[in-house]
């Protein structure tokens, strides 16, 4: 079975993410492994927006988009459409990334630096999983970390739901 026969389908969901170059390094990231679409909720910039277009290089313009106003509205939605929800946090119960068995159809919540996600879309999350953070720092920035998350679930090819 090839790799595009078994490619998951794969919806971002961004959470009051700060940084409008952070979104777009997160639509080049979607566009490189073929998300489904990228969801900008609360104040996480949308396209179209200059500093998001910058780091984006186009990809915004091929990368499926919406905007929820909270991480948990568009959570919801996505569960109702099927998708199993999955937050990148680092709580107490998340699994390391490489030991996580990711769904099919899986949609990524990706929250602010700073603030993490909202305990309302968390609440509504079917699995954790994180980094291991080995240094002192407890998180690194949020377009690395889904750098990380995407290739690991595409490394992996997952088949199950």
């Amino acid at each position: 079975m090839s790799l595009m026969e078994r490619k998951p389908e794969i919806h971002l969901v961004l959470d009051r993410l700060r940084s409008a170059h952070n979104v777009g390094n997160i639509f080049r990231l979607a566009d490189a492994v073929g998300a489904a679409e990228v969801i900008c909720c609360g104040y996480t910039a949308a396209p179209p927006h200059p500093k998001l277009a910058k780091t984006a290089m186009g990809a915004e313009k091929t990368v499926p988009f919406r905007s929820f106003p909270t991480a948990a509205e568009a959570v919801a939605e996505l569960r109702k459409q099927g998708c199993r929800a999955v937050a990148v946090e680092t709580v107490p119960e998340a699994v390391d990334v490489w030991n996580y068995d990711f769904p099919q159809r899986v949609a990524l919540v990706f929250g602010n630096e700073a603030l993490g996600i909202s305990p309302e879309a968390l609440a509504l999350c079917d699995g954790f999983v994180s980094l291991p953070m080995f240094g002192t720092k407890e998180s690194i920035n949020v377009g690395n970390c889904a750098a990380v998350v995407l290739y690991m679930i595409v490394a992996k090819g997952t088949e199950t739901c």
